[in-house]
C-alpha cells in the first residue's frame, strides 16, 4: 500500500461555475446521397487516381426552445477523364445548447466550434459510404473551420462593398 493520493494530478471534471460552454444535445443525418454512376467498371484497379473536388458549407439557426441547430454540408466528387467516379453529399446536423457566450461571439461559436464537434462523425459516415460503394474509405482531411468562416465573412464584406 502506498501513501500517495490516487486522485492527485487527475483532471478537473466539474463544469465551470458560470455555466458556460457548448453541449451537444443531438446529432443526425439530415440528408445523405451517394452516386456510383459507372460501377462496376469504375471499380477496376489500374486506373489513374481520380481528381477530387471538395465542398464545405456551414449553417446555423436558433430554435424556439432556445437551442441552436448547426449543419455542415460536405460534398466530394471524384472525377477521371471519363467522368464522375462517385459523388457523395452529406448534410449532418446537431442541436446545441450554448451558455455563457457573449452575443458578439455567438456566430463564431456556431460556425466554427460546433462544426468541429460534428466533423469527426460526418467524416466517418463519408468513409463508410465510400467503402460500402466499393472504394477505399475516403478519409477527409481535417477542415480549418475558422479559415472557412473567415473566407465566408470576407466574401460577405466584399459583396456589401460592391452593393
Amino acid at each position: 500500500m502506498t501513501d500517495t493520493d490516487a486522485g492527485a494530478g487527475a483532471p478537473e471534471t466539474t463544469a465551470p461555475q458560470d455555466g458556460g460552454g457548448i453541449r451537444i444535445l443531438a446529432q443526425f443525418i439530415r440528408d445523405l446521397s451517394f452516386e456510383n454512376p459507372h460501377a462496376p467498371e469504375s471499380l477496376r484497379g489500374g486506373a489513374a487516381q481520380p481528381q477530387i473536388d471538395l465542398g464545405v458549407e456551414m449553417n446555423a439557426r436558433s430554435r424556439e426552445d432556445g437551442f441552436y441547430e448547426v449543419d455542415i454540408k460536405l460534398s466530394a466528387k471524384a472525377n477521371r477523364e471519363e467522368g464522375a467516379i462517385f459523388v457523395v453529399e452529406l448534410l449532418y446536423g446537431g442541436v446545441f445548447q450554448i451558455a455563457g457566450v457573449a452575443a458578439e461571439d455567438l456566430e463564431p461559436v456556431l460556425l466554427i466550434e460546433c462544426p468541429r464537434y460534428l466533423f469527426p462523425f460526418a467524416r466517418k459516415i463519408i468513409a463508410d459510404v465510400t467503402s460500402d460503394g466499393g472504394y477505399p474509405p475516403f478519409m477527409l482531411d481535417p477542415i480549418d473551420f475558422a479559415g472557412v468562416y473567415a473566407t465566408r465573412k470576407a466574401q460577405e464584406a466584399e459583396q456589401v462593398g460592391h452593393a
